[in-house]
């Protein structure tokens, strides 16, 4: 009778080896495809990255930087398509991220669940992606178009294409900010509440300041997606041609990205303009991750300002 039962034993610890043993290669094969997934991303991005800094650097001078663009922007600078892009940037940015967190605080601090609200979160995550060239569209329809044909008459220029962008990039910065208002514990709330504070001190005291890190995370998709756009402002605010800063908001500008498809469409000789088209690239690839840079670094003193 005891032989019987160790061997049962025996049955079951060799049974529990065997699916250790299978959990383990399973593991291990799921991690090793996960680290083959981030190893292709990786290097993906270290080739794009270095492709452009091979063709580029080249190109790259104070001249090039500092300079007004000239022969109908084939040659010279691209210091306006600096300034363009980094208007419609922060432009955009500005619009969109004190509405963003506005309708992410409502959605999930003040709205009732039920059909409207599964229905308004579904329209959003179907506008976050529609192709970049409908926002446009829709940009000079209701931005551009002079009032008797049922826009705000704005024309081409920093003010529409900053709106129309700031409309793009909305999506991303509710849904984003969403989650981070998500991701905060409810027992903030609760303490808050406990101690006497109305619900909108709770929400601006406590649960908004927790919930930034998340916030400037949207932020940092946001503005890299704004910034190398170029079917939105291209019915909006660019310009394929204009040797001047502009003035105020009402101005028409050139901006990297369409600076870039201009270089490769509108000249004769396209094999004549390749370095400035990296040159310009290379600029925006950088301009883009310096501005990331510093929404990240914002984003890591705020988390170390939490924790303490």
């Amino acid at each position: 009778m005891s032989e019987t039962v160790s061997e049962v034993a025996q049955m079951q610890r060799n049974g529990d080896e065997g699916r250790l043993a299978r959990r383990r290669i399973t593991q291990h094969f799921w991690f090793n495809l996960f680290r083959f997934a981030v190893l292709i991303n990786g290097l993906a991005l270290f080739i794009i990255v270095g492709y452009m800094v091979y063709y580029g650097l080249p190109a790259i001078s104070w001249d090039f930087l500092t300079g007004m663009p000239t022969e109908g922007g084939l040659a010279g600078g691209i210091f306006p398509c600096i300034v363009g892009t980094f208007y419609l940037s922060i432009g955009s940015m500005a619009l969109a991220l004190p509405l963003g967190v506005a309708a992410a605080i409502y959605l999930h601090e003040y709205a009732k669940p039920g059909l409207a609200m599964r229905l308004i979160r579904l329209a959003i995550n179907n506008l976050a992606g529609v192709p970049s060239v409908v926002f446009g569209l829709f940009g000079m329809a209701f931005f551009v178009a002079a009032r008797d044909l049922g826009g705000l008459g704005l024309g081409v220029s920093i003010a529409a294409g900053a709106m129309t962008l700031a409309v793009l990039i909305l999506p991303v910065i509710i849904g984003t900010s969403e989650e981070a208002l998500r991701s905060v514990p409810d027992t903030f709330r609760e303490a808050s509440l406990g101690l006497g504070a109305t619900k909108w001190q709770t929400i601006f005291k406590v649960v908004l300041p927790a919930a930034l890190p998340g916030v400037l995370t949207g932020s940092i998709l946001s503005i890299s997606r704004a910034a190398g756009e170029t079917a939105a402002i291209m019915f909006t605010a660019a310009a394929s041609y204009n040797p001047r800063l502009p003035a105020s908001i009402f101005n028409e500008v050139m901006a990297l990205p369409y600076q870039i498809y201009s270089l490769s469409v509108s000249s004769t000789d396209p094999e004549a303009t390749l370095p400035l088209q990296y040159g310009t690239s290379l600029v925006l690839i950088t301009l883009v991750l310096g501005m990331n840079l510093v929404a990240i670094v914002l984003r890591s003193k705020l988390r170390k300002r939490l924790v303490r």
